[in-house]
Parts: structure tokens; C-alpha cells; sequence
């Protein structure tokens, strides 16, 4: 059976490619998740985009309940906001690494306050689409 992957994005993702590309890049999210399909042709994905927070909490709990080998989450402008996602991701025993397309440290200073990144297993920022692939590639590493 092939590991599944989980991989859930945040409010606004859904505009990849058209909003903001001197910050976010000019791939669309299906141009990403074709990026991780192909790059991970053995892995089981399930995509998730919601502009939501409790949709968001609800596909944490299921990766867990269902017995994901992880979750890739681009928590977007929820990570610097969200104590529903950070408890989420606590509550279960599913890893989550978080991904940023963009440098939040190199942005304004709200961005560099990050609720979600502290119960995640390791964050990825500024590295593009690059960073999801980073994030895939970690969590296959941990479950062995």
C-alpha cells in the first residue's frame, strides 16, 4: 500500500499564479500538486485547498484518523492567526510540516508571528513550490 500524503492549503491559495506573483511565484496550485504527483509517483495524495479554518482542523483530524504517513500544510495567513489549527495539529499523531511559498520572515512583522509552525515537525519557508517537494520528501524519510 503507498504512503498517503496529505497535502492542505490554506485561505487565498486558490489565486496562486494570478494573485500577488512577485510574491507567491506564477504556479497555480494544480500546477504544484502535478509537481508532487509526478515527482511522487508511489504516494498516495489527497489535496485539499479551503479559504475555511474548520475545514482546514476537520482534514488534520481525518489524515490522522485515516493514518496518513503525514500532512503538508500551507496554513496561509491562518498561521499567524490560528489556535484552532495549532490545536488541531497537537491532537493528533499524524506529522505536519508547514510550507510557505514565501519568505514570512522577509515580509511585513505580522507575518513573522507563526501560532501553527510551533506543533509542526518542521517549517519551510521562501522556498516556492520547492518547499512542498522538501516537505513530502521528509515525511516519507520519517516513516522510514
Amino acid at each position: 500500500m503507498p504512503p498517503q500524503i496529505v497535502v492542505l492549503n490554506g485561505p487565498n491559495l486558490d489565486r496562486l499564479g494570478r494573485r500577488e506573483p512577485e510574491v507567491y511565484g506564477t504556479s497555480s496550485l494544480s500546477d504544484i500538486e502535478a509537481g508532487l504527483r509526478g515527482a511522487f509517483p508511489n504516494v498516495d495524495f489527497t489535496f485539499l485547498q479551503s479559504n475555511l479554518e474548520g475545514e482546514l482542523v476537520e482534514a488534520i483530524h481525518a489524515a490522522d484518523d485515516e493514518g496518513a504517513a503525514g500532512v503538508v500544510l500551507n496554513p496561509a495567513g491562518y498561521g499567524h492567526t490560528s489556535v484552532a489549527i495549532r490545536d488541531a495539529i497537537t491532537a493528533v499523531d499524524v506529522p505536519v510540516a508547514e510550507v510557505h511559498l514565501s519568505n514570512v520572515h522577509a515580509r511585513e512583522s505580522f507575518r513573522h508571528t507563526m501560532l501553527t509552525a510551533g506543533a509542526c515537525v518542521g517549517v519551510i519557508s521562501g522556498l516556492g513550490p520547492a518547499g512542498y517537494h522538501l516537505a513530502v520528501r521528509y515525511l516519507l524519510d520519517l516513516r522510514g
